[in-house]
């Protein structure tokens, strides 16, 4: 039962099985995804966060024994599904990228506004006050 239930995964990862004994014959089992050996598949670290359950060895067995409409094989299926899901992101964000870049250089640059000139930018001088004037700011 157990590598029936982890075989979709199996089509993606590596994985890596962890099984510790804990009080009151509580197990808990871990399954560790990793990147398969030679594949192209790039996983991200939601897909190969590990698995964990603690239960008894009877209603792990029993919950296993469900496979797909078990917590373990709807929680693989769901891992697929949004994996499956950012590689057509990716896809479809390479295939806007590529479409773009031609786009980009057919067109022609924006012509430049010239800058002005430093003596013709700075504000016409105010009149010099006259003798007896103080002078203002304003």
């Amino acid at each position: 039962m157990l590598i029936t239930s982890l075989l979709p995964l199996l089509s993606r990862y590596s994985l890596g099985l962890d099984l510790v004994a804990g009080p009151d014959g509580a197990v808990t089992m871990t399954i560790m995804p990793r990147k398969a050996e030679g594949s192209a598949h790039k996983p991200e670290g939601g897909e190969v966060r590990p698995i964990s359950i603690t239960a008894t060895a009877a209603e792990i067995d029993a919950e296993l024994a469900k496979g797909a409409d078990g917590a373990l094989g709807q929680l693989i299926a769901t891992r697929k599904a949004l994996a499956d899901q950012i590689a057509e992101q990716r896809a479809a964000a390479e295939t806007a990228k590529t479409a773009a870049k031609p786009k980009a250089k057919a067109e022609p640059a924006a012509p430049k506004t010239p800058v002005p000139d430093a003596k013709s930018s700075s504000p016409p001088a105010a009149p010099a006050p006259s003798a007896g004037e103080v002078a203002s700011l304003w």
